[in-house]
């Protein structure tokens, strides 16, 4: 079970820190994202990270926000900085069985996901 926590009410320019327990998960390999979504529109992925580290982020978000994991892989975090008004959204964490498609990710590859936790910036 992936349990989001962390999100909030924040003005534009501030800082968020959003969690995820992924404990319980065995696979040795395995992809891990977080996701946004707004009423009206599609979800969108915004960084996964791999089971070795290797990371990705869409363009708008580059330089403002972090994917990691801590070194037991139990938690999953979005380190957000800079946050602007199109950052607002609920944000969901996901994992998959398997290894991330780095050049191609999508929700579609997605199997696991959490309940979302909203980020507001206003």
């Amino acid at each position: 079970q992936l349990v989001e926590s962390g999100g909030g009410s924040v003005q534009a320019g501030g800082s968020l820190n959003l969690s995820c327990t992924t404990s319980g998960y065995t696979w040795s390999a395995y992809c891990l994202g977080w996701f946004r979504q707004v009423p009206g529109k599609e979800r969108e992925g915004v960084a996964i990270v791999d089971s070795d580290g290797t990371t990705r982020y869409i363009d708008s978000v580059k330089g403002r926000i972090t994917i990691s994991q801590d070194s037991a892989k139990a938690w999953l975090y979005l380190r957000m900085d800079s946050l602007a008004l199109e950052d607002t959204g609920m944000y969901y964490c996901a994992m998959s069985p398997l290894e991330c498609y780095l050049d191609s990710w999508s929700e579609d590859d997605f199997k696991y996901w959490g309940q979302g936790t909203q980020v507001t910036v206003s």
